[in-house]
């Protein structure tokens, strides 16, 4: 990503006022990004004030205007006024986007070689409408794109160049089959109890937006916003927030960093405010604090699912990234979270004997 701006000899602020970003799309992403979803992501965020204007795109990238503000940090995602202004924030996000299906093409071309699967696949060629039929209907009763669809799309385009690689494919398309029955059709906010999620609610995509030594005042709030929609896509709002609470322990995953019980209710507690609020509907005390503490709940029910979902990701990008990180120990990483929940959930971690992982005795630590 490339920022610029006009001549110089302008201020600081007529250069953030006029400067542009330029994205440029790494090598291979189209494998696990859908880039026609990205750009009508960007232009219905931008319809609702929520994204900066689209001002072209071209075949390995766009142009946009540039978000004047401060890129977040691990640390400062877990600052009070930060986090409530990223609550505030994010639902109003999932207030007010609609979500909208997304058109298919006759032919599916993101993703090539089923013939290769170690799965069943649903189809002899990654080329055939029928695959994106399969992708598109892994959750029967819900619209696509949506987050699930984007799992099995990932799933399908894991390696299997080796036994081992088509054996964790198979396991990761039984859980993902799993997932899907026990989660999709739960209840929850939105249409559908789906919302236009961001799905990838890391620091570096919180930007803390400046104040105005003008109109400033002691007790004025932060404000953010958020950047990079590659990833945005209908889901359940309790996906989109745990996701968020995972980002609290940076890319190193800090467990022990991550919030608390009291952290995570007085942040949903914030956030139902603001739904509601940007939703126009009057709700009680009584009503908001029982929408809070039924969505914490729901929260602690998904937690383990950012783990699986970056994890499959993560097994891609070892693959396909030219970036200097390893996404190998990485995948092991989130996996790794994921099992760890699972473990917890089923009584399994418990009647082994073995310690709680850290992840896990953290979501429970009350502060």
């Amino acid at each position: 990503m490339a920022r610029s701006s006009l001549a110089p000899g302008l201020s600081d602020e007529e250069i953030d006022n006029e400067a542009v970003l330029l994205r440029a799309y790494g090598q291979g992403t189209d494998l696990i990004i859908d880039r026609e979803r990205e750009t009508q992501n960007h232009e219905l965020l931008t319809r609702y004030n929520l994204a900066p204007s689209l001002l072209a795109r071209f075949h390995n990238g766009m142009l946009y205007r540039f978000i004047k503000g401060a890129v977040t940090s691990p640390a400062d995602l877990r600052r009070e006024e930060i986090w409530r202004a990223v609550a505030n924030r994010l639902a109003e996000w999932h207030a007010v986007v609609p979500c909208l299906p997304t058109h298919r093409e006759p032919l599916a071309v993101e993703i090539d070689g089923s013939e290769q699967f170690g799965i069943s696949a649903p189809t002899p060629s990654k080329k055939d409408p029928a695959l994106q039929t399969a992708i598109d209907t892994v959750a029967p009763e819900k619209p696509a794109p949506n987050v699930w669809t984007v799992m099995q799309k990932w799933i399908y385009a894991l390696p299997i160049g080796s036994e081992p690689e088509m054996a964790r494919q198979a396991t990761l398309q039984k859980e993902l089959t799993r997932l899907v029955a026990e989660f999709s059709n739960r209840p929850g906010l939105g249409d559908n109890c789906l919302v236009f999620a961001h799905c990838d609610l890391l620091s570096g995509n919180v930007i803390v937006q400046p104040q105005s030594s003008e109109t400033i005042t002691p007790k004025a709030p932060l404000k953010v916003s958020f950047i990079d929609y590659e990833y945005a896509t209908p889901s359940p709002a309790a996906f989109d927030l745990a996701n968020h609470f995972a980002e609290w322990g940076g890319f190193d995953c800090e467990h022990h960093l991550l919030p608390t019980q009291h952290q995570r209710l007085d942040f949903i507690r914030e956030y139902i405010r603001s739904y509601f609020k940007h939703l126009g509907i009057d709700k009680s005390a009584a009503e908001e604090e029982a929408e809070t503490h039924r969505l914490f709940a729901e929260v602690d029910v998904f937690r383990g699912i950012p783990g699986f979902y970056w994890g499959i990701w993560a097994l891609i990008q070892a693959q396909i990234s030219q970036i200097d990180f390893d996404y190998a120990s990485y995948a092991e990483l989130r996996l790794g979270e994921y099992w760890g929940w699972r473990a917890e959930e089923d009584g399994s971690r418990a009647a082994s004997g073995k310690e709680m992982t850290v992840r896990e005795k953290r979501w429970a630590q009350e502060s």
